[in-house]
């Protein structure tokens, strides 16, 4: 996407529809593809159905439900998704081991995964499954886990969701998977599938939705009539579940994504165009360009590491995020001005890296001491009047009447201060129970090249909107 000459200017539907012909060949899934999922759907349920009863497991029903299920996927990226619905009295203990051994007859090369709880992740008639177990409840606003809504999610878009509107859920899923929003897990916080397909619902079309997505404002309230979703102040957007009103479908959604999403509505709008699907990827920042752009902005950039414990990717990237901001925050609370932060997980390791106006403060730092009349002023000048105080100068009296004293700071530097200081931080439980086992920051010019180092620095100092031309600086002035 690039801007436009004429910001008001808005292309007609002939141009639109030109491009979305051109990307759903390109993402639309074959018709040979679409029969033979149905042909295995139906297969895995009657599966599901043959092996419960064979090794008298108490399933109440099976389903494909989700982008599969409506065919609303795009080419070759999908997962089947089978869930394994069980009678609300069963315990949970005995949700999780039938479903687990009911999945494990049917899935070949069965692998166990988390989320609210196990799931297995397998093959099946060559295609991947994912076999959840849930309950089979009757009222969808009363769930006992987090997957029994969707039955009723399943029913509703085969009620609402028009076949002509299914090319255009994959054109909306590709628009956001080009802005990196598209996903409700919590490393991307973006539109999660069933969001997309209510708004396509709503609107009738991506041009529609993008029409009116230019211009939204934070937060975006599109709940409807009558409906009370329970929802916290600082959600980006609240759009009610229809099939239970007091469910908000937005709640993963950051206002980060939604504000990448609404720019990039207004600026396609402006000049529609095939690349806006399909940009190409930035290119990785090394540690030489990385170098370069410090010196060019006269900065400082620090790297945090910590363990990264064993944590399924929803409970850690919130805690990473804590982290972050909590590393960022201490650096300005000793004195740091902090230009940014960011964060990446690696496989073994995760980083915080920052930004800051200097590598080290000043070795001075104004100890403030009480006003005349206190009764611990004496304290105070006895304290520093002693032998060995690090005194610069001072006790002197400051305009305000109150008595102070220029002390040496002990460590001047970032990187030493910060391992000091962030086991005891708020990094969230694991992380801060994973930092007591190794912490340390160093420098960015004290860093090795890795994949890890190199997103990070993408992340730090190379912020733009994606559609922007990339800006190469210098050194030197």
């Amino acid at each position: 996407m690039s801007p436009s000459a004429d910001a008001g200017k808005t292309w007609g539907a002939g141009a639109l529809a030109a491009v979305e012909r051109e990307v759903l060949a390109r993402i639309a899934p074959d018709p040979a593809l679409l029969v033979r999922l149905a042909e295995v759907r139906e297969h895995l349920v009657r599966r599901a159905s043959t092996e419960s009863s064979h090794r008298g497991i108490p399933l109440r029903r099976a389903l494909v439900a989700g982008s599969a299920a409506r065919g609303t996927f795009l080419h070759e990226r999908f997962d089947i998704d089978l869930f394994l619905l069980f009678p609300p009295d069963l315990p949970r203990e005995r949700l999780e081991s039938e479903g687990l051994r009911l999945a494990a007859a049917i899935l070949e090369s069965p692998e166990k995964h988390y989320a609210e709880h196990p799931y297995l992740r397998g093959r099946f008639e060559g295609f991947t499954v994912e076999a959840v177990p849930g309950y089979a409840i009757e009222d969808p606003s009363h769930p006992l886990t987090a997957v029994d809504r969707t039955p009723f999610h399943q029913e509703y878009l085969a009620a609402h969701l028009a076949p002509e509107q299914v090319d255009q859920v994959r054109l909306a899923k590709q628009f956001l998977r080009s802005l990196d929003v598209y996903g409700s897990e919590a490393k991307t916080a973006g539109f999660s599938g069933y969001l997309v397909e209510l708004l396509i619902v709503r609107f009738g079309s991506l041009g529609s939705l993008l029409q009116a997505a230019q211009g939204w404002r934070l937060p975006v309230r599109l709940a409807s009539p009558g409906s009370r979703p329970a929802v916290p102040e600082e959600v980006a957007m609240i759009l009610d579940d229809p099939v239970d009103p007091h469910r908000n479908v937005a709640t993963a959604l950051s206002a980060e994504s939604l504000a990448r999403f609404i720019f990039a509505a207004r600026e396609f709008l402006r000049a529609p165009s095939v690349s806006a699907f399909f940009p190409a990827p930035p290119a990785p920042i090394s540690i030489a360009d990385a170098r370069t752009r410090v010196a060019a902005r006269g900065t400082h950039v620090a790297v945090v590491r910590l363990p990264r414990p064993e944590l399924v990717d929803d409970i850690l990237y919130p805690q990473l995020r804590k982290a972050e901001r909590s590393v960022g925050a201490e650096a300005a609370r000793l004195g740091f001005d902090v230009l940014g932060t960011s964060s990446v997980a690696g496989v073994s390791d995760l980083w915080v890296g920052l930004e800051t106006s200097s590598a080290a403060l000043p070795t001075v730092r104004v100890q403030d001491g009480p006003p005349p009349g206190m009764a611990h002023a004496d304290a105070f000048l006895a304290k520093w009047n002693a032998s060995g105080a690090r005194i610069l100068q001072g006790p002197y009296l400051q305009s305000d009447g109150k008595l102070a004293v220029d002390v040496a700071r002990e460590e001047t530097r970032l990187e030493a201060l910060l391992a000091a200081v962030v086991p005891g931080l708020a990094l969230g439980r694991d992380l801060r129970e994973a930092s007591k086992t190794g912490v340390w920051a160093r420098p960015l010019e004290a860093l090795a090249a890795s994949p890890e180092l190199s997103l990070l620095l993408d992340r730090l100092l190379d912020k733009r909107l994606p559609w922007a031309p990339a800006r190469h600086v210098a050194s030197g002035h």
